[in-house]
């Protein structure tokens, strides 16, 4: 049997967790506990809450992910959490 592929969704990350885990939010409003993959672990890429992300859900869990891509900051982000100056 082979093995079923996982979905892509987007989201935004509301809670930073403790051992690289994160509390995301997706776009029809669920809540699922994602970690970073490998790949972002190993180039060393931060997520912080508020941040769009894209996740994959197993169909087998869909209360677990994994965070495969940290979406661009946008010029609000850049410049601080109080906005554009």
């Amino acid at each position: 049997m082979p093995k079923a592929d996982a979905y892509s969704v987007e989201g935004t990350v509301t809670e930073t967790l403790p051992n690289a885990m994160f509390r995301v939010e997706l776009e029809g409003g669920h809540r699922v506990l994602a970690h970073i993959s490998g790949k972002m672990r190993m180039h060393y890429i931060k997520i912080l809450p508020g941040d769009k992300v894209t996740v994959e859900i197993s169909p087998y869990d869909l209360t677990r992910g994994r965070i495969t891509y940290r979406g661009k900051k946008t010029v609000e982000q850049q410049a601080g959490r109080g906005g554009a100056k």
